[in-house]
C-alpha cells in the first residue's frame, strides 16, 4: 500500500502545480474547522490529477506558499472535480480570491443522472467505483499536528474515489445530452455572490416571534454591527453577542449605558465598553430612520389558494417526470413551484424555466389547462393528450428504465 504523501513545502508543491495544469481535470476536497472562528479554517486540502496519486497539502505549515495552488484552483483551465462543492467553495473563495473554475459538483450531477434526491458520496462510490468509505476519522481535529498516517488515508480516500465517480457521471451526462443541465445548476454554485454575507442582511437569519418595523429597523442595524464584528475578530458570531441578545436589545431600545446595563443578557462591563458604545450607535441608528425606510416585516407565506387537488396532482406528475427522467424530483421543482403553477402563475416559476419547462414545466401547464390527463392502466401511470381532437396516448412509465438508470 503507497504510503500517503503530505505536502508540507513551497517547492513541490509549485512543481505539482505546474503539472496539474495539464491534466484533463483534477478533483478537490477539503478539511476545515469553523467552531471557534467566524471563517472557516481550511485545514488541508486534498487533490488528485486525472492520472496519478493524489496528494494532501498543509495550508497550516510553516512558511508553505499556497500561491501556485490558488491559481490552479481559481484561474487554470484544468476542470476541478468536487463532491457537494458549497462548503469547499465558501472556504476557498476568500483564499484563493476567486471560486474554483471551472467546476463540475458530483453531487448536483448524480441528481441529473438518477440517483435521487440526496443520494451520500459513500453510496455513488459504492455503486460507481465499487468502494467504501472509512468515515472513523470523520470528526477528527484536522487543526491539531502531526497528523496521522490514517487521518490522511481517510482524506485522500475521498479524492481516489471522485475520479471514478466524476468519469462515469460525465460519461453519461453526455451520453443522455444533459450536460448543458448541469451547467444551469452550476451557475448558482459558481457565483460569488451566492457566498456573501452582507451585513445589512444578517437580520434576516436571527429567528423573532414578532415585532412591528421599528423594532426590525434596530434589529437591521444592531446584526449588521455584530456581523462586522464578528467578521474582523474573526469569531462565531453567538461568541460575540446571541439572538437572543439582539432581539431583546431592539425591542427595549435601550438609549444610555445605563439602559442597556439593565438588560437581562448585556453585562455591566460591556455595557461600559467599546461594545456598549457600538450597541448604542446602532440602537440610534435604527431609531433615526425614517418609518418609510423602516424594513418591512417578513410576511408569512399565504395559505395557497389553489385547488389542493390539483396541487396533488401537480406532485404525480412530477414523480411521473421524475421516474421517467432520471432526475431528482427536488432539481426539476419545489413545493413552491407546483402552488405557483396550480395558481395559474407563469412569471418567475424556476420550475417553467429552462430545461425544467422542456422535462417538465410545459406539461405542468398543460396538465393545469386541461390539456393533459393522467389515467391507470394495468397498474401504469399514462399521460394522455387532450387537444379537441379526441384523446391520445403522450407517454408511460417504462418498468425497466428505473433498473437501466442503476
Amino acid at each position: 500500500m503507497t504510503k500517503p504523501r503530505l505536502i508540507t513545502e513551497s517547492a513541490p508543491l509549485a512543481a505539482l502545480c505546474a503539472a496539474w495544469r495539464e491534466a484533463d481535470f483534477v478533483t478537490v476536497d477539503t478539511e476545515f474547522m469553523r467552531e471557534s472562528t467566524y471563517r472557516a479554517k481550511l485545514c488541508l486540502l486534498q487533490i488528485g490529477p486525472a492520472e496519478g496519486e493524489p496528494v494532501a497539502v498543509d495550508p497550516l505549515a510553516n512558511g508553505i506558499d499556497l500561491a501556485p495552488l490558488y491559481d490552479l484552483l481559481a484561474r487554470a483551465p484544468v476542470l476541478k472535480v468536487f463532491h457537494a462543492a458549497r462548503q469547499d467553495v465558501e472556504v476557498l473563495l476568500p483564499l484563493a480570491g476567486g471560486v474554483p473554475h471551472p467546476l463540475f459538483d458530483t453531487q448536483i450531477a448524480a441528481m441529473v443522472c438518477g440517483f435521487g434526491d440526496s443520494v451520500g458520496y459513500e453510496t455513488l462510490v459504492a455503486k460507481l467505483a465499487h468502494g467504501r468509505i472509512d468515515k472513523t476519522q470523520r470528526f477528527t481535529d484536522w487543526a491539531r499536528r502531526p497528523l496521522t498516517e490514517r487521518q490522511l488515508r481517510y482524506a485522500l480516500s475521498d479524492v481516489s474515489h471522485l475520479r471514478v465517480v466524476y468519469q462515469k457521471l460525465a460519461a453519461k451526462l453526455e451520453r443522455t445530452g444533459r450536460r448543458s443541465w448541469l451547467d444551469e445548476e452550476l451557475a448558482t454554485l459558481t457565483d460569488p455572490a451566492t457566498y456573501e454575507n452582507l451585513p445589512e442582511e444578517a437580520w434576516r437569519r436571527i429567528k423573532v416571534r414578532g415585532g412591528n418595523r421599528r423594532f426590525f429597523a434596530i434589529l437591521r442595524e444592531v446584526a449588521a454591527w455584530r456581523e462586522t464584528e464578528a467578521a474582523r475578530r474573526d469569531k462565531p458570531r453567538p461568541w460575540v453577542m446571541r439572538d437572543t441578545a439582539l432581539s431583546e436589545i431592539a425591542a427595549q431600545r435601550p438609549r444610555t449605558v445605563k439602559e442597556l446595563a439593565k438588560l437581562r443578557s448585556v453585562s455591566q462591563r460591556s455595557a461600559e465598553s467599546a461594545t456598549g458604545a457600538a450597541i448604542l450607535a446602532a440602537v440610534e441608528r435604527g431609531l433615526a430612520l425614517p418609518d418609510e425606510d423602516c424594513p418591512m416585516l417578513p410576511t408569512r407565506p399565504e395559505k395557497s389558494s389553489a385547488p389542493a387537488a390539483l396541487t396533488d396532482l401537480l406532485k404525480v406528475l412530477l414523480t411521473f417526470k421524475s421516474e421517467e427522467s432520471g432526475v431528482a424530483r427536488k432539481l426539476i421543482a419545489s413545493a413552491a413551484d407546483l402552488e405557483r403553477i396550480a395558481q395559474g402563475q407563469t412569471n418567475g416559476v424556476p420550475a417553467l424555466q429552462g430545461w425544467r419547462r422542456e422535462l417538465f414545466g410545459d406539461a405542468a401547464l398543460d396538465l393545469v389547462n386541461g390539456r393533459l390527463a393522467l389515467t391507470v392502466e394495468h397498474g401504469v401511470l399514462r399521460l394522455l393528450a387532450c387537444d379537441g381532437a379526441g384523446e391520445r396516448e403522450q407517454a408511460s412509465v417504462q418498468p425497466l428504465a428505473a433498473a437501466e438508470r442503476r
